[in-house]
Parts: structure tokens; sequence; C-alpha cells
């Protein structure tokens, strides 16, 4: 058998995350029938981790164990070929037999995109979360660092997810920046806990909206609490942007980010 990574990208508007579920459209559900259409094989395709619906990748990882001697850059091209336009395999490589997209996975890099013009252009829709609300933006990019560093994020994962020391979380970089006319929150972490990330914008908007001080951050993260914190933004504003295997990629990343 050969394991082989598969990089991925994908617009996930119209499917019900990344894992697969009866009867819904899932990215890992395409991916494997894609796969078994082409090898003969039903195949489990393990991705570094469940993006949840309308949830975007630019480079998702999978690895995938298959008998089928298929040169890897034909899979690609064949895998390209019956996948829906909304998804392309952007590489298929081989792999160390131990290779696991989730566990061996460092860290992950994720961006939210607020659109902060008054009418939102239609190309964009999709990728956006129009807001073209008043905001105080610098109370915001003042209170995205309180993110970064190890903390327990049960206030901010999904209601009902267990907290303790399961809900602990190590976030490297956490930053919210103007990009014309977008206000762009990047966070990079060790990991993430179900809807964490949308739950961090959605406490930032409050505290953009006036509600919360930027130093209620460390509070509501010392609550524990769900209900400490604020309502959880729309998930067709987040894109899952890379997924790092080296701490040495993510070093370089973050001198190139000038962090």
């Amino acid at each position: 058998m050969r394991n082989l990574k598969l990089t991925l990208s994908y617009d996930g508007t119209d499917f019900c995350g990344w894992q697969v579920q009866p009867d819904r459209p899932t990215v890992q559900q395409a991916v494997t029938e894609a796969l078994a259409r082409i090898t003969g094989e039903r195949p489990v395709v393990h991705g570094s981790g469940r993006t949840d619906a309308g949830v975007h990748a630019l480079e998702q990882v999978a690895n995938v164990a298959l008998a089928a001697p298929l040169p890897a850059a034909n899979l690609r091209r064949a895998l390209n070929a019956l996948l829906p336009a909304s998804i392309r395999v952007l590489a298929v490589a081989e792999a160390a037999p131990d290779f696991h997209a989730r566990r061996d996975a460092l860290a992950k890099l994720y961006r939210y995109r607020l659109y902060r013009g008054e009418v939102c252009p239609p190309f964009l829709a999709r990728y956006v979360c129009p807001w073209p609300y008043p905001l105080d933006e610098a109370a915001m990019q003042a209170a995205a660092p309180a993110f970064a560093g190890r903390h327990d994020f049960t206030s901010l994962a999904a209601a009902g997810e267990l907290g303790g020391r399961g809900a602990v979380r190590e976030v490297l970089v956490s930053r919210l920046e103007r990009q014309g006319e977008e206000l762009v929150y990047e966070v990079l972490g060790r990991g993430f806990l179900h809807h964490m990330v949308r739950n961090i914008v959605g406490l930032l908007l409050e505290i953009g909206r006036g509600r919360r001080a930027p130093a209620e951050v460390a509070r509501v993260l010392a609550a524990r609490d769900r209900r400490q914190a604020a309502g959880t933004a729309p998930a067709r504003g987040l894109t899952l942007v890379r997924v790092f295997y080296a701490e040495a990629e993510i070093a370089a990343w973050r001198g190139g980010a000038g962090l």
C-alpha cells in the first residue's frame, strides 16, 4: 500500500463541511467517491481537520492509503477531471508510510475576512462576511493579540463542547489588519476547537460595536463559560489557509509576516 499526501483547495459554500455525513454533500465524501471510481478501491481519506459547513480551504491536507500503482501526477489529473469545480487537488505526493495528515500537523493558519464596504461585490460574496456597519477597528485590533498564548478556550468553543484540559489550545499569532476594503483576522495555532475561530471573531465584533472593552478578552477566557462570550460569526468568511508540518515552515511564515 502507498501512502499519498493530497493537498486540496475548495469552496465550501455548497458543502456540509469536510467530514462524511449521511445524505449530505461533503468534501471528504466527494474525494472518496472520486478515488473509488479511479482505483476501484474504497479508501479512507484522512483530513488534517474538519472544516465546518460553508468554510473554505486554500490548502487542506489529507492522506490516503492506496494499492493502485497510478503515478501521483496522473492521479491528480484524474481526480480533478471527476471532482466538482469547487474542489481542486493541487498536489499528490508519495508520503512516508506513517505520515498522517491530522496527527502530524503542527499548526494551522486560518483567515477570516470582513468586507467593510457599503456594497459587497458579488464575486467576493461567497468568501467574505459583509459588515458595512460602524466598528471601532482600533479597539478590535488592540484586542486581537490577547487570544495569543496557551489558554483554556472553553468560552470560545462550540456550545456544549467539553471544557477543562481538553479545551486548552496554544495560539501562536492572533492579529487583525485592515487590507483595503476588508478587515482581515489571521490566527495561527497548534490546534483549534469546533467553532473557535468564528467565536473569536464574534467576540471581536462585539468589541468593535462598543458592547465590550478589549480588556474583556481575558475575563471571557478565564470564565471558561460559553455564555460569557458572543455569537458565532458566519462560516462564509472563514478560510483554512495552510497546514504546517515542520517547525521551520512555521518560523519562515512568521518571519515573512514580520512576526
